[in-house]
């Protein structure tokens, strides 16, 4: 059982949350996103947010990129 003032588990980043899961500044997330490297993004309204299925993904392609 869970306690009601939990907050249930997040399915999506923000951009800022994004970048403080993976330790890089906001300036370098426009940078990669402007070269194409950046993640999938899914616009909600006005505001932009990357599921956690697009973050794994794009690390994936990250990871295979540096090889």
């Amino acid at each position: 059982m869970t306690d009601a003032t939990e907050a249930p588990p997040t399915e999506a980043f923000t951009i800022p949350e994004f970048c403080t899961a993976y330790r890089f500044s906001r300036a370098m997330y426009f940078k990669e996103k402007r070269a194409g490297r950046g993640p999938r993004e899914l616009k909600v309204g006005r505001r932009v947010v990357i599921t956690k299925e697009a973050a794994a993904d794009w690390a994936h392609q990250r990871e295979a990129a540096a090889q």
